[in-house]
C-alpha cells in the first residue's frame, strides 16, 4: 500500500437511504385512507397498481444463478420499482397526495437510479453522484431497499383497490412547500429510445442559471423564484427534475 494513502472504502460501504418524506407521507397517506379522506381517482389507483406490481415482482427463477447475478436481479427489481414510480410522477395525471407519495418513493430509491443497469446515454438524469472512490460509484443498500418492500405493498394493495366502482373520487389537501437551493436544474428529453437530450434552466429576466433559486411546489406544478424578482412556471422541468435535486425534506 503506498505511504500516506488510506485504503478505499466507500465502494464496499453502501450509501443510508433517504427516507424521511417517505416515511411522512406512507403515515399521511393511511390516515387520510383510514379516515376516508382520500377515495383515489381512476388515475391514482392505476398508478399504484403499477407501482404494486413493481413491489410483488417475484425475482426470475434461473437454473444457474450466481451470487453476482442473485444480486443483480434483487437491484433490478428495485432500479424498476424506481422508475415505475417517476413514469407515473413525471406524467402529471396523479392527484397532489399521490404525486407527493411517489416523489418521497423515487426518493428512497435513488441509490439503484443507474444501478445495475445506468441509462444509455451521457446525457441522462443523474441525480447523485457520491464521492470516495475512482469512479464515484457506491455499492446500492440492497437489503435496506428490499426491507421497505412489504409495507410498501400493504399501502399501495390499498390505494390500488380502496376506491370501489362507482364511488365518487375523493382528494385530501395536500401542504404545498416552498425550499432554497444553489445549483443548476437540467430539463432532460428523450427523442428516441436511448437518445437523451440536456438544457440547463435560466431565468428568462437575467438569465441567472445557478440560483439561489426559491422552490415552490403545490404537487401540480413547480415555480422558480430568482434572486432578481422574476418567478418562472414556464421553464418546463419534470417535478422529479427538481424534488430529486433538494435535501430530503
Amino acid at each position: 500500500m503506498t505511504r500516506g494513502h488510506k485504503p478505499r472504502e466507500a465502494s464496499s460501504r453502501p450509501r443510508p437511504l433517504q427516507t424521511r418524506a417517505l416515511t411522512r407521507e406512507t403515515d399521511r397517506a393511511r390516515r387520510f385512507l383510514a379516515a376516508g379522506q382520500w377515495r383515489p381517482a381512476p388515475s391514482d389507483s392505476e398508478a399504484a397498481a403499477a407501482v404494486l406490481g413493481r413491489l410483488t415482482a417475484p425475482l426470475p427463477a434461473r437454473q444457474a444463478a450466481t451470487a453476482r447475478t442473485l444480486v443483480t436481479d434483487r437491484d433490478r427489481r428495485l432500479q424498476r420499482l424506481l422508475r415505475t414510480a417517476l413514469h407515473h410522477l413525471d406524467a402529471g395525471a396523479v392527484s397532489p397526495p399521490a404525486a407527493a407519495l411517489l416523489a418521497a418513493l423515487a426518493r428512497a430509491l435513488l441509490p439503484w437510479h443507474a444501478s445495475p443497469n445506468p441509462p444509455p446515454a451521457a446525457a441522462a438524469p443523474r441525480y447523485s453522484n457520491p464521492a470516495g472512490t475512482a469512479d464515484h460509484l457506491t455499492r446500492p443498500p440492497t437489503e435496506a431497499g428490499e426491507a421497505l418492500l412489504a409495507d410498501l405493498t400493504a399501502l399501495f394493495t390499498l390505494l390500488a383497490s380502496a376506491n370501489p366502482p362507482g364511488a365518487v373520487p375523493l382528494t385530501p389537501a395536500v401542504q404545498p412547500w416552498q425550499v432554497r437551493y444553489t445549483g443548476r436544474f437540467r430539463r432532460y428529453g428523450r427523442p428516441a429510445q436511448g437518445v437523451w437530450t440536456a438544457e440547463t434552466v435560466n431565468c428568462p429576466a437575467c438569465g441567472n442559471k445557478t440560483g439561489p433559486w426559491t422552490v415552490s411546489c403545490d404537487w401540480r406544478r413547480i415555480s422558480l423564484g430568482c434572486p432578481c424578482g422574476v418567478t418562472t412556471h414556464d421553464h418546463g422541468l419534470a417535478i422529479s427534475e427538481v424534488w430529486l435535486l433538494l435535501p430530503d425534506m
